[in-house]
């Protein structure tokens, strides 16, 4: 094969790659954009907010740490949206259901209908369990957004490396003898 036609072949692949790279970037970063403005708007119509610093909920221990941080602010993102599910619904949960879950509390009720405490603390239960899947999922789903802005940082990058490899190749296209064969 001819140098000079080998030349032009991995330029034009490289092209390609390069509008491959800029394509999947693009929608990557459309993809993050969606995540995020789409768990912000859900999270901020449910107008939840860290309690203040000074506060009693941050007296628990077990809540103190990860909730501080965030005092006072309104729970709006998906980092958010985590630390109130797995540290303040899940412990206030675990107090409710006296470490028992929704499932176990809720067979308990079936089986002693006439106890009212027990069928309320069931629904409670029941309604957190639900809350604290909703705000994991809005996580979840955030985290998905943060990895495609990753992902199209990445492929911008790749993109621009292509790019510069493409115009060096065809420099070198351009200054290559015809008849120079790679064997």
């Amino acid at each position: 094969m001819r140098r000079k036609a080998l030349d032009k072949l991995l330029s034009m692949v490289g092209g390609l790659l390069t509008i491959v790279l800029v394509v999947a970037g693009s929608l990557l970063l459309w993809g993050y954009n969606f995540a995020n403005s789409q768990v912000h708007s859900q999270l901020s119509a449910q107008k939840i907010y860290f309690p203040a610093k000074d506060s009693p909920s941050l007296q628990n221990p077990l809540i103190k740490p990860y909730l501080t941080p965030y005092a006072g602010q309104q729970l709006l993102n998906g980092r958010q949206a985590e630390v109130w599910a797995d540290h303040y619904i899940a412990v206030h949960l675990q107090e409710i259901g006296g470490g028992k879950t929704y499932a176990q509390v809720s067979a308990a009720s079936l089986a002693d209908p006439s106890n009212k405490a027990l069928a309320s603390q069931a629904q409670t239960l029941f309604q957190g369990e639900t809350l604290r899947g909703t705000l994991l999922t809005a996580y979840a789903f955030w985290m998905f957004g943060q990895i495609a802005e990753w992902s199209a940082i990445a492929m911008f990058i790749g993109a621009l490396l292509m790019l510069v490899l493409t115009i060096v190749g065809w420099s070198q296209y351009k200054k290559r003898d015809p008849e120079h064969i790679v064997i």
